[in-house]
């Protein structure tokens, strides 16, 4: 929501009037000086949307304040040009509604459409979240970061690596929206104050690394040639994609970094398929890339990848992890109940890469029980598990 500054306005006035953080107006509002306000400028108060009101017969503001239950100074802010003494029936007024519900309907097939949207509604009623394009699908789809705070702490989440692992994009957007609901009203989650974690963390996001292959398993084959003939071919004409785990090209994305590509190169399949083709090379598909771009330059501390299914937290490497790793998994052990697996006969994955690289804490974690693509049925119970993950990953 935006307000126009007006004479005697300050950033530390709205804090006050709409009860944010001055910390989320500095950060909502880059390009304005915190500490001199131009009139006439148009500020951004986060967590905020605006509604139109239509006067009704024996209307006042402080009247319309109450049963529309929104804040009787920021509704006075919102209108200045409105004189509150002479209102009359039918006239306009700006009601300043502050967001307290989920905007996520994350228990529902979850398309590359449906997350984009979602991140454009977070985007604007959360302008302090930065998103970035890290990089471009096979068929050209944009694949965002979304970034919450600039703290010295770098951590990082991603899903879809895998297509018909789509539930875990959902997940992670639906705890997006939980943790942004926390920080703008100042309320808890588990009663957990996440405020101070805003503050020194930066929170990457990549919830959906594959989004051909999302759109693939959940709406079938794509309009769009050469890829309908050739993700047909590839599973042998068959139009149920519901094993597709590689992206639109056949490539196992989690199969494409260089930690021991080799092995799973002689042991996979040789060829594109649904799943287990490891490609003719490591980092050949522009996904793999992005994300490995995105990790050099970010230097992040700790990475969690999430996948389906199995309730299991993979967090070692070849014993190059470092000690605090097993801390750190016994901790997201407790809170979620899943269990904590150092090591398993696999290379070539996102965290594999990132522990060897980098020698930090990286970890693979594996949402619910069943056969994918899980049943949407499961969303309510994976996310309860999955949000001592989420949380422990910030305070840890």
């Amino acid at each position: 929501m935006n307000i126009t500054v007006a004479p005697g306005d300050s950033l530390w006035a709205y804090m006050q009037t709409f009860q944010i953080p001055l910390q989320l107006l500095i950060d909502s509002n880059p390009n304005i000086n915190p500490t001199q306000l131009v009139v006439g400028q148009n500020v951004q108060i986060p967590g905020f949307i605006s509604e139109t009101y239509e006067v009704q017969s024996g209307d006042n503001l402080w009247l319309i304040s109450q049963y529309q239950n929104v804040n009787f100074q920021a509704l006075l802010m919102m209108n200045r040009n409105v004189n509150p003494s002479q209102l009359s029936i039918g006239q306009r007024i700006i009601l300043p509604r502050k967001v307290t519900w989920r905007v996520v309907q994350g228990k529902q097939n979850y398309t590359y459409e449906e997350f984009i949207l979602n991140m454009r509604q977070l985007k604007y009623i959360y302008p302090f979240l930065r998103v970035f394009e890290i990089g471009q699908s096979v068929m050209g789809k944009a694949i965002p970061e979304i970034v919450v705070g600039s703290g010295s702490k770098r951590v990082h989440v991603n899903g879809s690596f895998h297509a018909n692992e789509w539930i875990t994009t959902p997940i992670i957007m639906t705890f997006l929206n939980d943790y942004l609901l926390a920080i703008t009203n100042e309320q808890p989650i588990r009663g957990f104050n996440v405020l101070p974690y805003y503050q020194q963390t930066l929170f990457s996001l990549v919830p959906m690394v594959n989004p051909d292959g999302v759109n693939l398993v959940i709406n079938g084959p794509p309009n769009e040639q050469p890829f309908r003939d050739q993700v047909l071919q590839i599973n042998n004409g068959r139009t149920n994609f519901s094993n597709w785990k590689a992206n639109i090209r056949g490539v196992d994305l989690n199969n494409q970094f260089p930690a021991n590509w080799e092995i799973e190169r002689e042991r996979k399949e040789q060829q594109p398929a649904p799943r287990d083709y490891p490609g003719r090379a490591p980092l050949t598909e522009p996904e793999a890339v992005a994300m490995a771009e995105l990790t050099g330059n970010r230097m992040f501390e700790r990475v969690l990848a999430f996948h389906t299914q199995g309730e299991v937290i993979y967090w070692g490497y070849e014993d190059l992890e470092p000690p605090e790793a097993e801390t750190i998994v016994n901790e997201f052990a407790r809170v979620s109940g899943y269990n904590p697996v150092q090591t398993i006969d696999s290379h070539a994955g996102y965290k594999d890469w990132f522990i060897q690289t980098w020698r930090r804490p990286g970890y693979t974690v594996e949402l619910g029980e069943g056969i994918n693509p899980l049943p949407i049925t499961q969303f309510d119970e994976i996310y309860e598990e999955s949000l001592g993950i989420f949380l422990a990953n910030l305070y840890l």
